[in-house]
């Protein structure tokens, strides 16, 4: 004979997986502390203000 199974248990228990996977999720995309954001920041700055120091220029050109 089969074992009985609960199934608001079960329910419960892949609802709560789902939100752990969810959870985990957030963790990785929001769960940096600040001085990671503003070394992030700072430094996608910086690779800004390079790529646009070596921007070509219509205007300038010699030819």
């Amino acid at each position: 004979m089969n074992e009985v199974i609960n199934l608001k248990r079960v329910r419960k228990a892949k609802a709560r997986a789902a939100d752990e996977t969810a959870s985990a999720q957030n963790r990785a995309a929001f769960g940096r502390t600040k001085t990671e954001k503003t070394f992030a920041k700072t430094k996608r700055e910086a690779a800004d203000q390079k790529l646009d120091g070596h921007k070509r220029n219509d205007n300038d050109s010699n030819t």
